[in-house]
């Protein structure tokens, strides 16, 4: 099992390309399933959970290759409507298998899936939607059983805007005729980027990026060629950790726009900020100063930089509020971050901050992929050694981090256990 040693107090200098979107790249290679024509996607992360979702496809009897950073499949014989349990448990993710298969072959099976243990995440508003379009649902053995003589288009309105079940029904409407319309739908930039792959394979969406999306599907769907934009939470923890480090960094490849809260908490807490095409430089205020937040649906501030901003107001100067409102166990960092010296208080949905912390290195333990980001931010701000085990978490949604981080500055490295 890797660890990474990092020992600190570091500074960051210099540039580093931001990589493309996990959250981006894993509904538009399931997309791909929509389709019997060969799709290529380029500026994919090199991920494990980009493996895993390579592994189910090639399961189900696509042909996959994946190399620096391109990603293509086609179709070489029958395909297999189910994804069992060893592959589905590795990640969140895989529920998105769901949309296309049933949409183009009106069956599928698969096991409940797994991820990080942040919370619940319960795959109920997927399952409401699909039957609103048709499809009956049963459980056997912790599958899921979905079945759809014909889907039909359908009004949906969701409870909660959920990022996954928004993707999967845009997929299973993308190739069901007549025109489904998503009420209270998931506004993040990965919609849209779906958004656009699903409009190069000929269907009509309208609103991607807004509340309601309306989709109009086409018999059948072709193959594509698309790029995903870039990782904005990847963008967000090494901005967080160049003003936490009181340093002055440039990230390429990132979009302004989709930095949203998260641009405006950091100008807040004194940190100037600068942005040109796909640039943004960064400069770290000298002296924090304790901002709150709370977390919600893009755009609010979300939810996959909370634990990072929690190891960056540990260093501020004076007391901060995190309200976390998506998941019901995120906090479990607050812990790990509290053995290097932080002062956090947690009740319930809010976790208070008392800054500034004088942190010291510490063996430490990432519990999911943004914990261990946010131990990664507190142990390059600590003084002394840290041991941050269990990186596979982060690696499940950060490229090569530790590599990057050198390359700025940082005093880490990768280790087996």
């Amino acid at each position: 099992m890797d660890s990474f040693i990092v020992k600190g107090p570091c500074r960051l200098k210099g540039r580093v390309k931001i990589s493309g979107s996990k959250n981006s790249s894993l509904p538009i290679i399931f997309a791909s399933l929509l389709t019997d024509e060969k799709c290529e996607i380029s500026n994919v992360p090199q991920l494990a959970d980009i493996n895993s979702a390579a592994a189910i496809l090639s399961y189900c009897g696509k042909k996959c290759s994946f190399f620096s950073g391109k990603f293509s499949c086609a179709e070489e014989g029958e395909i297999k409507t189910e994804a069992p349990y060893d592959m589905v448990r590795k990640m969140r993710a895989s529920v998105l298998i769901a949309g296309p298969m049933l949409a183009r072959f009106g069956r599928v099976k698969f096991a409940l899936p797994g991820g990080c243990a942040i919370g619940v995440r319960p795959i109920d508003i997927h399952l409401d939607a699909f039957s609103k379009m048709g499809a009956s649902v049963s459980f056997e053995g912790g599958n899921v059983i979905i079945k759809a003589s014909s889907l039909k288009p359908a009004r949906i309105n969701f409870k909660f805007p959920s990022v996954g079940a928004t993707e999967n029904v845009m997929m299973a409407a993308a190739l069901t005729k007549g025109e489904t319309v998503i009420y209270n739908a998931a506004r993040e930039p990965e919609i849209s980027d779906l958004a656009e792959a699903l409009i190069k394979m000929g269907a009509d969406i309208k609103g991607a990026g807004e509340e309601i999306i309306r989709i109009r599907g086409a018999s059948k769907l072709k193959g594509f060629s698309h790029e995903v934009i870039c990782d904005r939470i990847e963008a967000g923890t090494f901005i967080i950790a160049a003003c936490a480090l009181k340093s002055e960094i440039e990230l390429y490849g990132v979009r302004k726009e989709h930095l949203g809260s998260l641009w405006r908490k950091l100008i807040l807490s004194g940190a100037e900020l600068f942005s040109e095409k796909e640039k943004v430089f960064v400069s770290a205020p000298q002296k924090i100063k304790p901002v709150n937040i709370s977390t919600g649906p893009y755009p609010l501030f979300p939810t996959d930089l909370q634990a990072q901003w929690m190891a960056y107001m540990s260093l501020a100067e004076g007391k901060s509020r995190i309200s976390e409102n998506i998941f019901e166990n995120r906090f479990m960092h607050a812990a790990e971050l509290m053995r290097m010296g932080a002062k956090i208080e947690v009740k319930g949905k809010d976790a208070f901050v008392n800054g500034p912390a004088s942190l010291s290195g510490a063996p430490v333990m990432a519990s999911d992929l943004r914990a261990g980001a946010a131990l990664v931010i507190g142990a390059m701000a600590a003084k002394g050694q840290s041991l941050v085990k269990r990186v596979y978490h982060i690696d499940r949604g950060y490229e090569k981090i530790e590599e990057k981080l050198f390359s700025l500055g940082a005093d880490i490295k990768r280790i087996k256990e």
